[in-house]
């Protein structure tokens, strides 16, 4: 296996590695000052902050007694706070032994279970706070489109005649209205996928028939990681204008040569900055999250199409912007939780799990496309984490809940033998799963 291969060859080994750590760096920061931050607040007390495990590279003493490290594998972290045996948050009866009364309202395993509870509930939480504002700070800044199909600007293309101008109000396109994008959109399925159409739009008052390409051309708006175009070599901004020597003047036409390609090689024409290229491709087997819930296979190359004109947006208000950042959060979770019960169930394949070569990849191949990019990508992992975190497994924070639940309806926690048992069980689930994903991204197409 030549696991150099797997690193995307725009990037480099020392670029996928950076962003994978500072990707992850961020996560674990906000999840672990979560823990930190709430525990301080419910007056437990953190003797260690650290970022990463292993030696310390840096440490300093905040005047509250707590010790903010950064150590040399940058694969995690962890909060230890007072009467913790281990970064696991394992009890240290023996040093609680010695404890005085206010001291132990002071630990992990003696304040009040509402506080521990809280304290430990608070890392994905703050995962999915670092979502929800990166998603909606990402809408507030970019925008969002206006209610009428309106040209903001126009991307160039290299067949068929463009009449239009940035600021028309499409109103129809070959007779057929558009007085929104969603009907504007259904068109993709009927007009003629021809390299010319008919517009009707409003320009300075005016009502004009004028010629435009296909809604949606063969344009790469977006690619992938780690997929066959990324691969490739294809670049967003390409324009493909022929598969194995016919023309398309449609993404559906390349949509559909994919499908009915079967994973053979497929030779496409790529216009790029006023030249032409060929590449060679061949499709993958890919399971697809549907908006509805569930799961369909398809045969994709990995391209995200895209209309030949950015719309005019506005700028929604902060509360709308952060409701469709909640929104986009709870649509990763549910996809997941989907994907998940699928791949259990047998009904998709289990090489959707990717492990942290898989992971690492995916991050260098996102920061490549742009920093905007790389940030969503950051709130969709950090989405993720907390979600994972949430899994009723002993030594995640799920685990440490589900113990919490069983003390409230008791009265009492699980003994200490009970929980050595379960987090070394749970230590031990964890890490087969690691080893399970780490064999998929060596193995898995």
């Amino acid at each position: 296996m030549d696991l150099v291969g797997l690193i995307p060859s725009f990037g480099g080994l020392a670029f996928t590695i950076i962003a994978f750590i500072v990707a992850l760096s961020v996560i674990v920061a906000i999840h672990e000052y979560g823990h930190y931050i709430v525990g301080r607040w419910c007056g437990i007390h953190a003797e260690v902050f650290s970022l990463g495990f292993g030696p310390v590279l840096y440490k300093r003493t905040d005047r509250r007694g707590t010790q903010w490290q950064v150590a040399a594998l940058p694969f995690g972290g962890y909060v230890k706070f007072l009467g913790d045996a281990d970064a696991a948050s394992g009890k240290d009866g023996e040093g609680m032994s010695t404890l005085s009364e206010a001291e132990l309202a002071r630990t992990m395993h003696g304040a009040k279970l509402w506080k521990r509870a809280a304290t430990v509930a608070a890392g994905p939480v703050f995962n999915f706070i670092l979502s929800i504002v990166i998603f909606g700070g990402m809408i507030l800044w970019q925008g969002t489109a206006t209610e009428r199909p309106t040209i903001g600007a126009l991307t160039e293309l290299p067949v068929g005649v463009s009449e239009l101008e940035r600021g028309d109000v499409i109103t129809a396109i070959e007779g057929e209205a558009t007085p929104d994008y969603t009907a504007l959109n259904a068109l993709r399925e009927t007009l003629p996928r021809e390299p010319s159409l008919t517009y009707t739009v409003e320009r300075d008052g005016s009502t004009l028939n004028v010629q435009g390409p296909f809604i949606m051309p063969p344009l790469v708006s977006g690619l992938q990681p780690r997929s066959a175009a990324m691969d490739q070599g294809f670049e967003v901004g390409d324009v493909i204008t022929a598969i194995d020597g016919t023309p398309i003047y449609a993404f559906e036409d390349l949509r559909e040569a994919v499908e009915a390609s079967a994973g053979a090689d497929m030779v496409m024409a790529v216009w790029r900055d006023g030249e032409t290229v060929e590449i060679t491709v061949a499709p993958r087997r890919m399971d697809l999250p549907l908006p509805e819930g569930g799961f369909e296979t398809r045969w994709l190359i990995g391209i995200t199409g895209g209309m030949f004109f950015e719309p005019e947006t506005v700028t929604p208000g902060p509360l709308m912007a952060l409701w469709q950042g909640v929104e986009q959060m709870w649509f990763i979770i549910r996809s997941s939780l989907s994907g998940l019960w699928h791949m259990i169930t047998g009904a998709i394949s289990t090489c959707n799990i990717s492990g942290p070569i898989g992971i690492a990849e995916t991050s260098g191949a996102v920061a490549s496309q742009g920093l905007d990019q790389f940030i969503w990508f950051i709130a969709v992992l950090s989405t993720a984490v907390g979600m994972l975190n949430l899994f009723p497994v002993p030594v995640l924070d799920g685990g440490h809940l589900v113990f919490h639940a069983y003390e409230a309806v008791t009265g009492k926690p699980p003994s200490d033998k009970a929980l050595r048992v379960m987090m070394t069980t749970g230590l031990a689930l964890l890490l087969t799963l690691m080893v399970f994903a780490l064999s998929n991204d060596l193995f898995c197409p």
